[in-house]
């Protein structure tokens, strides 16, 4: 029998800190060799804007196998409709059964924001304490969350073109008990900030590497999976340690490293490494504390496999779901 589950049975079953150590996990397996992840599948066709990307992931230590169809749309926002869609299928890696359906939007949304909080925990200061988000929207409430499980962030400063988007924000993470600063441009969330998130679906940069300090780290991870979208320009990723999820998946979609490496500013053997090579101890992480780090990821299958794991055996156990006999 296979779930089906939707959005609001996800969201009910979702356990950030248990999200996090499994993806450090999957990235180790990723690293070790134990994961597959290949570069996604993304087509186009001639009379739109929109993009279908496959991204796929199979584990040995997670007994599954995972498939995400991503459907990024633009011209939905015209009629009211969510940019991104997505649905997650997995499949049990000895049997092939498939054993679940879930609407990706929750999943994607805390997977992401996990792994930034991986990503912060190996290559950020470990004191800091200062939070910069670039956007103010369901994305960065979760990074909220996410970030304070690993390091103490006790400020956060927050960018986003709208008040009234900045409102809903700091209503949103009271239970955090962070002090909310809104930022009145980017340069001060550079200015003031330990560790940025950067999270707008931006095609051009909106920040720029002449604002990072000594010591920051970066996490971009809001572009669309695009070759031609960025939201860092070439200089924040050539004054930059830059560690991506996956070099493949980067190569494939990932225009904030693709452009810098195109207008010459960097190569691509300038990355440092992948975060699970980090993670694994392989690749050196942050090098001092002077160093400006930035992990660049559009995301990958790997990331919905192991969330996938958690949600699929929490609906399980709560009795989520509906259940149907796809084999009838």
């Amino acid at each position: 029998m296979a779930l089906i589950l939707s959005a609001s049975e996800l969201a009910a079953a979702v356990d950030m800190e248990a999200t996090i150590q499994a993806l450090e996990s999957s990235l180790v397996d990723q690293a070790t060799g134990a994961a597959a992840q290949p570069a996604p599948l993304s087509m186009k066709l001639p009379d739109a804007d929109s993009r279908y990307l496959v991204m796929a992931a199979a584990s040995a230590p997670r007994g599954l196998v995972a498939s995400k169809l991503l459907s990024d749309i633009p011209d939905n926002a015209r009629m009211g409709l969510p940019s991104q869609r997505s649905s997650i299928v997995l499949a049990d890696r000895s049997t092939g059964e498939t054993l679940a359906l879930l609407d990706g939007r929750v999943p994607t949304r805390i997977r992401t924001a996990a792994m930034t909080a991986v990503a912060s925990r190996h290559l950020a200061r470990p004191d800091s304490r200062v939070l910069g988000l670039v956007g103010a929207g369901a994305l960065a409430v979760a990074h909220v969350e996410a970030m304070r499980a690993v390091l103490p962030i006790d400020t956060v400063v927050v960018w986003s073109r709208t008040a009234a988007t900045v409102d809903s924000f700091r209503r949103a993470v009271e239970l955090h008990g962070v002090e909310v600063v809104r930022a009145e441009g980017l340069p001060e969330v550079m200015d003031a900030s330990d560790v940025v998130c950067t999270l707008t679906p931006s095609v051009s940069p909106i920040v720029f590497g002449r604002w990072f300090g000594e010591g920051l780290h970066v996490n971009a991870v809001g572009a669309r999976p695009r070759p031609d979208h960025r939201e860092v320009d070439a200089e924040a990723m050539a004054r930059s340690r830059v560690v991506v999820d996956s070099l493949e998946t980067a190569l494939a979609k990932s225009g904030d490293l693709l452009l810098a490496v195109e207008e010459g500013a960097m190569r691509v053997e300038d990355v440092a490494g992948e975060l699970g090579q980090v993670v694994a101890g392989s690749v050196a992480g942050r090098e001092n504390r002077e160093q400006v780090t930035l992990f660049n990821s559009v995301g990958m299958g790997l990331q919905d496999l192991a969330i996938g794991r958690l949600l699929y055996d929490a609906a399980v156990e709560r009795g989520l779901g509906l259940k149907v006999d796809l084999s009838a």
